[in-house]
Parts: structure tokens; sequence; C-alpha cells
């Protein structure tokens, strides 16, 4: 691996300060999450729709068909510019011999919207179509750490808000109504739409675990405000499942290893740097097993 030939071998094991430690305080600097980290999402047109609009006219519908138009607007580009400015999230341990490695992952610093900074609406959507917007984007789904970490170094704690169980819950007024009641709870923080900002959504997750149940989609987190997450990692629900609680936190395929640009992909794959990113070890083939959730 190139990682670890960059860092040497034997010796240079890696060990990790221990789970409620291992993430920085605060947000770090922009240290390399530039705008050409998100530079494959197209242009916004002028005439694009709001995301009120998109959601009227999908109002009828769900699952598949509600993911088809929904894609359709975010591939051209439909996408509110605040999620375009990534925020750094950075993981941090130590070699054997006490030299600091640091992982940094730039995410989007809130969950896949459809339309403009002024009229967005946060789009759950089902695994095949989440997956090929992360790919054609130049993006992953987070693991399960990395949710935690995204969690932990939010700026803004929004508390989860469930809404009643019913079988309206993948509906798209249930949609609609859940984004109002988050924009709601925002609202006391002012204009905090680019703020790395967590606790509304429980996550889509890249799992290995989608290897042994295809046809699934694994979610995880929805953290309370003492951290602890009310969804535990499950691959319960089908892959087109998407209800008003979930969203699609995405992460740039590209990280940063000490401040040096390297492919998430490496370090996901590596045996001792993956276990700073992902509480499952590594991820193999991180990129096939992306493309494998909608082709």
């Amino acid at each position: 691996m190139k990682l670890l030939s960059k860092f040497g071998r034997g010796a240079f094991a890696l060990t990790f300060v221990l789970f409620s430690t291992a993430f920085t305080t605060g947000v770090a600097t922009a240290d390399g999450c530039a705008d050409d980290l998100a530079s494959d999402i197209p242009a916004r047109a002028f005439r694009a729709l709001g995301g009120s609009a998109v959601m009227a006219q999908v109002s009828n519908l769900s699952g598949a068909q509600r993911d088809g138009v929904i894609a359709q607007q975010v591939l051209a580009g439909n996408v509110p510019a605040f999620l375009r400015d990534l925020t750094p999230v950075v993981f941090e341990g130590t070699f054997a011999n006490g030299a600091p490695v640091q992982v940094t992952i730039c995410v989007m610093p809130e969950y896949l919207a459809v339309g403009s900074d002024r009229d967005f609406v946060r789009v759950p959507l089902g695994l095949p179509a989440a997956a090929r917007i992360a790919d054609e984007f130049g993006f992953y789904l987070p693991t399960t750490r990395m949710v935690d970490a995204i969690y932990a170094q939010a700026q803004v704690h929004l508390a989860p808000s469930p809404m009643k169980p019913t079988n309206q819950m993948s509906s798209t007024p249930y949609l609609v109504a859940h984004n109002q009641t988050v924009e709601r709870m925002r609202a006391p923080f002012g204009r905090t739409a680019g703020l790395l900002t967590a606790g509304q959504k429980k996550d889509l997750v890249l799992s290995m675990r989608l290897r042994s149940a295809p046809g699934r989609v694994a979610i995880y987190g929805w953290h309370r405000t003492n951290g602890r997450p009310i969804q535990p990692l499950s691959t319960v629900h089908g892959e087109y499942y998407a209800d008003y609680s979930h969203g699609v936190r995405l992460v740039s395929q590209v990280a940063f290893v000490n401040g040096k640009p390297r492919a998430l992909a490496e370090i996901m794959e590596n045996a001792e740097l993956s276990k700073l990113i992902s509480s499952e070890g590594p991820i193999t083939n991180p990129h096939t097993l992306m493309a494998s959730l909608y082709r």
C-alpha cells in the first residue's frame, strides 16, 4: 500500500487513543477542503427549481419513482451552494514510536438537499440513488465512525425530532414536514446552513455488511444530545426504503494523512489507518462496493 510505504512497516504499527477522545474538539481549519473537492457537482442553473417546487412535483410519489425525479435534479446541479463548501473532520492517533498520525476527511456540512440556499429541502433517498449521486460527484457515504466524528465535531447540534411512526413515514409530505421541523430547530442558530450540523437525521452508511446483505440499506446514527445514537447499525430495510428520518451525508473521496492528500479508499483499505475511520476495520474495494449499490 502507498500509505504504508510512506509511513514504513514493522515498528510503525499504529496505536490509537480511546474512542471517547479519538476526535479533536471543535472543527479543524480547512486544511485541504478546497472548493475543487466538490468540482464534480455541476453548477446550479439560474432557472433551477427551488426545493419546495421539486417537492411539489413529487408530492404523490414515493420510493424509486420519487428518487428518480430527485436524483435527476441533484445530478443536474440543483444543489445549494453551501453544500459545496466541505468541512474537515479530523481523526487522531499515534504510531508505536509515539509519532502522531492525523487523518482528515472532508464532508458536506449538512445532509444532501435539493434547491437553492434560500429554498432547499433535505432529501432522504433510497440507497441506489444515494450511491449513484455520491459516486458521480466523487464522494462516498460515511462509515459509522465517521458519523460519530461528524457529530462530535459539529458546530451545531440539533436534537432528534421523531415523528409519529405511521404508514406515511416514507411519504413526501412527511419528508417535507420533518424538513420544516429541522429548519425551525436551526432558526435560533441564525444563518447556520454552512456550519457543520448534526443530530437531525440518521445516516445512510458504507458498511462491510452490505456485501453480505445485498438489496439492503445500512443506516446508523441520529445522535441524541448526549452523543449516543438512537439507531445502531442496521440492514433491516430494503435498498429502496427511505423515510423522513434518513439523510445522505457525502464524504469526499480525497482525504489527508498528516496534511498530505490521499485517496480515502486507500485509507479505508489500510489494515492500520482504517481503524481510525472505521469501526469495522478495513473496507475492501470501497469504490467497487459503492458502485455495486446502484449498478
